[in-house]
């Protein structure tokens, strides 16, 4: 089964949509589905999330915002397909 990674982010953002485009290569190696959530839409997501985004979630744990941080975002899908519990 694969993994599944949440981006927060918003519509109009240039750098949502450099991370989304970072993570291309690392989803499709990794067969991970990106869900993409724009925090516009739900106030308490705004609220949250409003000056840190874009935002990259695995499991409910901040992986990195602003910037692809690739090194932690593999280490992550890495653990994942090897954990006997998936």
């Amino acid at each position: 089964m694969a993994t599944s990674l949440t981006l927060y982010g918003r519509a109009w953002c240039h750098l949502c949509d450099d991370m989304r485009a970072a993570l291309e290569p690392l989803l499709a190696e990794f067969g991970a589905h990106l869900e993409v959530i724009d925090i516009d839409a739900d106030p308490e997501l705004e609220a949250r999330y409003n000056d840190w985004v874009p935002v990259l979630v695995h499991a409910g744990v901040e992986l990195c915002h602003y910037h692809l941080d690739e090194a932690r975002v593999r280490a992550t899908l890495t653990a994942y397909r090897a954990s006997p519990q998936r």
